[in-house]
């Protein structure tokens, strides 16, 4: 297995997508970070020089989370896009186990695009807010991990759908609308529930208060308080664990020509 998790890793670093999946993750991350701070005299934004300013901007690492997700699809899908499956699975018939190599190789790969997230909307609130630092390091460095956490569970997720759906435009498609429409609808219809859909829990993990819509437009509408951490990272690792249990039961054994 550690074999297999180390060749997904070697592909992931030798494919441009993968480089260019992050660096759009740090400067989407930076501009947001950036639009939001200059939009801090809206009715709806603290100043930055407050702890719940500084926050807003420091927690914003949605962006960088969607592409995590999106680079785990990748990871799966595009083995069928670019007709290398075959010889993958010719080389390791336990397909299963591909696929729970591709999924640990994405949770690797995505953590590394939640810290580039936290960093940089990190950087941009520190150097927005001056020599005034409303928060402490330790809280700083708490939004990074929890945002690479985050990170590293959805593109592990992705990974799975993206075994599940081998159609890889389909899967992206599907992780944006998602993302985008379906979740942020749901979250403001059944506020309750809010907390519990996994991209919103995703972006808690980080640090981002419960929202219902993308970008965080949802905190202007009140609901529950998010999830405690561990129970975010549970929820997310559960939603991994069964598109993999279903993807491995009906769809990876499936011929593949």
């Amino acid at each position: 297995m550690t074999r297999l998790i180390l060749i997904e890793l070697r592909k992931l670093a030798t494919t441009r997508l993968s480089y260019g999946l992050l660096a759009a993750a740090v400067g989407v991350s930076a501009l947001f970070a950036v639009v939001f701070q200059a939009a801090k005299g809206g009715s709806h934004s603290a100043p930055i020089s407050t702890a719940a300013g500084l926050d807003r901007i420091t927690t914003d690492t949605a962006f960088a989370l969607l592409l995590a997700a999106i680079l785990g699809v990748t990871i799966s899908s595009g083995e069928f896009r670019h007709h290398t499956a075959t010889a993958t699975y010719l080389a390791f018939p336990r397909r299963a186990q591909v696929m729970i190599a591709k999924a640990c190789a994405a949770a690797v790969a995505g953590t590394l695009f939640g810290v580039a997230g936290g960093v940089v909307t990190t950087v941009v609130g520190l150097v927005s807010a001056g020599g005034t630092i409303a928060l402490g390091a330790g809280t700083l460095a708490g939004h990074i991990g929890g945002a690479a956490v985050a990170a590293g569970l959805l593109a592990a997720a992705g990974a799975c759908l993206g075994s599940l759906v081998r159609g890889q435009l389909g899967a992206v498609m599907g992780v944006l609308i998602w993302s985008v429409i379906v979740e942020p609808f749901l979250g403001g219809l059944f506020t309750a529930a809010r907390p519990y859909l996994p991209y919103t829990a995703a972006n808690t993990l980080g640090g981002a208060k419960v929202t219902s819509a993308f970008f965080g437009a949802g905190q202007l509408a009140p609901g529950p308080g998010a999830l405690p951490f561990i129970a975010a990272a549970a929820l997310l690792a559960a939603v991994a664990i069964v598109l993999g249990v279903i993807a491995a039961r009906f769809i990876v054994p499936r011929d593949i020509t």
